[in-house]
């Protein structure tokens, strides 16, 4: 059995003895917790401080927890080949930060000379277009 790669946030790791059935990818308790940070216990899959209760569909009769399930629950894009696992950010993650991110209030003068500030046009969309010479 080859080995399967499992891209996940900022890891890449490399896991032999993978199972990997239609659009299922099961890993051991350890493997999952080796190849995503998300560790099993008695409150679910933890991360830090965050839980997330383990659905029973996730888990298989030799304890092994179907990734992909998981990931999909979490809002996560997958992509996959022959031997290799990609899980994207949390859609909802990139959401929150796209609309969370403010940027700092800044002035620039029009054609005209006038100034205008940032903090004016808050709310707003605004289409900002700076051209350089060099």
């Amino acid at each position: 059995m080859s080995a399967t790669v499992v891209l996940y946030d900022e890891r890449q790791t490399t896991l032999p003895g993978v199972t990997a059935s239609g659009e299922s990818l099961w890993l051991d308790p350890a493997q999952m917790a080796a190849a995503t940070g998300w560790k099993l216990e008695s409150a679910g899959l933890c991360r830090g401080d965050a839980c997330v209760a383990l659905d029973p569909a996730w888990q298989d009769d030799a304890g092994r927890i179907d990734l992909t399930a998981f990931a999909n629950y979490m809002g996560q894009p997958i992509t996959r080949d022959a031997q290799a696992w990609a899980f994207g950010a949390s859609v909802s993650a990139l959401h929150d930060a796209r609309f969370s991110l403010e940027a700092p209030d800044f002035s620039l003068p029009d054609i005209d000379g006038v100034m205008h500030w940032l903090s004016d046009y808050r709310g707003q969309k605004i289409f900002l277009y700076s051209w350089g010479s060099y």
